[in-house]
């Protein structure tokens, strides 16, 4: 393989998204820890499954919208490989597989390595299946839930809830509730990253006929929704922290509210959807740094 044919897998891969993929792994691994129940090898694991889940969506993704005709020159976003013509629908369909068949693997060790009883092995292998189909059924397909307005919702769901629960009760092998609030903001932090997205393609995504929940809404509402998706995220955590934690270390991702105000701000008073490419990469930087802070701080205080 050329180096230039490096450099397109690793675009399509979007590197940029998978910090924070880990970071809702780590985050469900520190509250696992909080609670005196943290493996590293099953940690570990699941950081593997979910980088690759994440570029599993990643590329189907691109692969739905160029079967759609979604992704064109007329986009705000970077242009992606197969846009550019510097990879075929068909590798990039291999790529799919592959990927696939990666997880599987990963998926099955984790299971091997954390399962104590056929309860968790159904349990697991069901969902485990559940987040490559959703990953992929996002654009692909002849009805994408991506294309419906449902984003938001699997967003929630499998970035979010899931992916946290799921790490923690993995290590734990029981769940307190209390765990689907650092869940829950992992997941509103998560959707705010797609909110800005989709907000950002707007126009491009109504003339594709992709009726994303920002399409459905409309940018002002949008605008709004966005910001009541950061304040459920710092709401969660601050819960979570005043229920279990006895330490001001607790409440260490406080430091991120006032740039996730800033970032708030900035969004709701900005109408034109081109100057919101660069709040992409910062949504998701803070969605990174909220919740490792979160995480280290549930550490720190142990």
């Amino acid at each position: 393989m050329t180096q230039s044919a490096l450099k397109t897998w690793f675009e399509t891969a979007r590197p940029k998204t998978l910090p924070l993929a880990l970071a809702i792994i780590f985050t469900g691994s520190a509250v696992a820890y909080w609670f005196g129940s943290f493996d590293w090898q099953i940690t570990l694991l699941c950081l593997l499954t979910a980088t690759l889940l994440q570029i599993l969506s990643n590329f189907a993704n691109d692969y739905g919208d160029f079967q759609k005709g979604s992704d064109t020159v007329e986009r705000i976003g970077p242009l992606r490989g197969i846009q550019k013509g510097n990879m075929t629908e068909g590798q990039l369909r291999n790529g799919l597989i592959v990927t696939i068949i990666l997880i599987l693997i990963s998926g099955f060790a984790l299971l091997a390595t954390a399962y104590q009883s056929l309860q968790d092995l159904i349990v697991f292998i069901t969902l485990g299946i559940a987040s490559i189909v959703a990953a992929i059924a996002y654009t692909v397909g002849k009805k994408p839930y991506g294309y419906l307005g449902l984003g938001d919702i699997f967003v929630f769901l499998f970035f979010g809830l899931l992916a946290v629960a799921g790490t923690y009760y993995l290590q734990a092998h029981s769940m307190n509730w209390t765990v689907f609030l650092p869940a829950g903001a992992c997941g509103f932090l998560s959707t705010a990253v797609l909110n800005i997205n989709n907000m950002r393609d707007i126009e491009q995504d109504k003339k594709a006929g992709k009726h994303t929940l920002v399409v459905r809404l409309g940018a002002e509402k949008s605008r709004v929704y966005h910001c009541l998706l950061l304040t459920s995220g710092v709401l969660c955590y601050a819960l979570f922290s005043a229920i279990n934690v006895d330490s001001r270390w607790g409440f260490l991702f406080i430091l991120a509210v006032p740039l996730l105000v800033k970032h708030a701000g900035f969004v709701y008073k900005t109408k034109e959807p081109i100057l919101l490419r660069p709040m992409l990469a910062q949504m998701s930087l803070l969605a990174l740094l909220t919740n490792v802070l979160f995480s280290l701080g549930l550490v720190l205080a142990k």
